[in-house]
C-alpha cells in the first residue's frame, strides 16, 4: 500500500465553537503536526470512512478483513483530514506504505466535530487500519476524531521486539497512551480546543488495551468499551492455561469423538455448544496463538527453536501441546505480570463478550475479569454483557448464520450506552446475558436490554 497526500477543496462546516471556518480545512491540514511523530503525511479527503479511503488508498481492507459479518451497513460520506505517520521506534515489522517502521498510526479528523476523540489499538497482530470498518466508520459519522495504532510491533514475529520477555506486549500499552496524547493535541490544533470527551475502545488485544488504559492511564479518558479483551494474569487464567489443552485434546476428539478429550476441552473453559467451531480454531488460531505468545513470554521453553513446532503431537520434545504454565519458572510468571490486569478500572467501562468465543473462552476471560472488577470494588462504573451466540470474530457468521450472532452491532449499542452514561449520566442497562433475538436484522441491530 502506497499512501499519497490527496487534497480536495471540500468546504468545512464546524460547530460554533470550532476554530476552522468554512473553506479552510485543506489549508489547515498542511499545518497540523503530530507531537512526537518522526514522520507524517496529511491528506484532505472528501470521505474518511472506509467507503472513501478504500477508493483513495488511505486504508488497507486486508487489515480489517474477517472482522465483520457480510451485510454489515456502515455510514459513508464524512469529509475530513487523515494523518498517517509513525513515532520513533527501533523495530520494523510494519511494512505499510513501504516505511518498514513500527509504531505507525492513523488519525482522522471529521469536519463536523462533536468535541470527542476515540482511540483504539489493533486487534491480534494486525496493523493500524484493522479497526477502520468495525469502529472508525461509525464513530467518525457520529462526529468523533478517530485514531488507531499498530501497537508498536505487528505480525506473527512480534515477539522479536523488545529486550526481555513481555516487552513487546508491554509496548502496546505505551503506544496507545502515546497516540492518545498526540491525538488530543492534533485536535486542538485543528479545532481550537482540547477534546471534551475521550474514549478508548477495542476488540481482542484491543479490548485488553482498553482495560489496561482505564486501569493505569485513566486520567486521559472519560470511559471505554472492551470488546472481548485478552486477559493476562500471572497466576492464570490466561492463554497458556487453556490453549495447550486444546492442542493436546482436540486432535483425539476430532479423530474419534473421544469423550474424555471432549470433557477436557470443556473443563479447560471452552463452551459446550462451541464444538462446531473447534476445527477452524485449531487450524487457524489455537496453535499459532499459543506458540507466538509463548515465545514472547517464555522463549526458553523450546531452547534455540523459535516459536515451537507447528501442530506437534504430545510427546514431541518441547511441544506446546505439553506446555504446563503453572510449572514454568517464576521469571515466566513475572513477564506475564508485567502486562497483567487488576480490575481496578477508574472510569466507566462496558465489556461485552460472546458466549461461543472459541479463541478467548468467556469462562476463562471476561467472566473472570468481571469478577476482578467486582472484587476491586469498581462495579458501579462497570457493565458486562454476555452476548449469546457471539464468537470471537464476526467473519464466521456467514458460514454459520443459524448458530452465530454478530458482535459488532452489540459493540455499537455498547458505545452509545457509554456515551449516554458519561455525558448525560444515563445508566446503561444492567449487566446481563443478552439473548439471541427471535427476529430482526441481527447483523445490524442489538438491544443490550434484551
Amino acid at each position: 500500500m502506497v499512501l499519497t497526500a490527496a487534497v480536495t477543496a471540500a468546504a468545512l462546516v464546524l460547530p460554533p465553537d470550532g476554530a476552522v471556518r468554512a473553506g479552510e480545512r485543506c489549508e489547515r491540514a498542511d499545518r497540523l503536526r503530530v507531537p512526537g511523530a518522526e514522520h507524517q503525511i496529511v491528506a484532505c479527503l472528501d470521505d474518511v470512512t472506509t467507503a472513501g479511503t478504500t477508493a483513495s488508498g488511505h486504508t488497507d481492507p486486508e487489515d480489517w478483513a474477517g472482522l465483520h459479518a457480510p451485510g454489515t451497513r456502515n455510514p459513508s460520506g464524512v469529509p475530513g483530514i487523515q494523518v498517517d505517520g509513525y513515532f520513533p521506534d527501533d523495530s520494523s515489522f510494519n511494512g505499510t506504505h513501504g516505511w518498514d517502521h513500527d509504531s505507525q498510526f492513523v488519525i482522522r479528523l471529521p469536519d463536523q466535530w462533536n468535541g470527542g476523540v476515540v482511540v483504539t489499538g489493533a486487534p491480534g497482530v494486525r496493523e493500524q487500519y484493522a479497526n477502520d470498518f468495525i469502529i472508525g466508520d461509525r464513530v467518525l459519522d457520529r462526529g468523533y476524531a478517530f485514531a488507531s495504532t499498530d501497537k508498536g510491533n505487528v505480525g506473527t514475529e512480534f515477539y522479536r521486539d523488545g529486550d526481555r520477555p513481555g516487552d513487546a506486549v508491554a509496548e502496546w500499552n505505551e503506544r496507545v497512551t502515546e497516540l492518545t496524547r498526540a491525538t488530543k493535541a492534533v485536535a486542538r490544533q485543528l479545532y481550537g480546543h482540547m477534546p471534551r470527551r475521550t474514549y478508548v475502545a477495542g476488540i481482542s488485544n484491543g479490548g485488553y488495551l482498553a482495560r489496561w488504559q482505564l486501569e493505569n492511564r485513566h486520567h486521559l479518558y472519560d470511559g471505554g468499551v472492551d470488546w472481548e479483551g485478552t486477559l493476562w494474569r500471572p497466576d492464570g487464567p490466561n492463554l497458556f492455561t487453556y490453549l495447550p489443552t486444546a492442542l493436546r485434546e482436540y486432535p483425539d476428539y476430532a479423530l474419534t469423538g473421544d469423550e474424555e478429550a471432549h470433557d477436557a476441552m470443556i473443563d479447560a473453559g471452552f463452551a459446550p455448544g462451541s464444538e462446531f467451531l473447534w476445527e477452524y480454531h485449531y487450524g487457524v488460531y489455537w496453535d499459532l496463538t499459543q506458540r507466538i505468545y509463548r515465545e514472547e513470554f517464555d522463549p526458553g521453553y523450546d531452547g534455540d527453536t523459535e516459536a515451537g513446532t507447528p501442530f506437534c503431537r504430545p510427546g514431541t520434545p518441547q511441544c506446546d501441546a505439553d506446555y504446563d504454565y503453572h510449572h514454568r519458572p517464576e521469571s515466566v510468571h513475572d513477564a506475564v505480570e508485567k502486562v497483567s490486569l487488576t480490575g481496578r478500572i477508574q472510569r466507566p467501562m462496558i465489556t461485552l463478550h460472546g458466549t461461543l468465543d472459541a479463541l478467548l473462552p468467556i469462562r476463562t476471560d471476561s467472566d473472570v475479569y468481571a469478577e476482578m472488577v467486582r472484587e476491586a470494588h469498581r462495579a458501579k462504573r462497570f457493565r458486562y454483557y454476555r452476548i449469546e451466540g457471539g464468537n470471537h470474530v464476526d467473519g464466521l457468521h456467514a458460514a454459520y448464520p443459524e448458530r452465530l450472532r454478530p458482535m459488532l452491532p452489540c459493540f455499537r449499542s455498547a458505545f452509545e450506552a457509554l456515551e449516554g452514561w458519561v455525558t448525560d449520566r444515563r445508566n446503561p442497562p444492567d449487566s446481563a446475558t443478552v439473548p439471541e433475538p427471535e427476529s430482526g436484522d441481527e447483523v445490524n441491530t442489538c438491544d443490550l436490554a434484551g
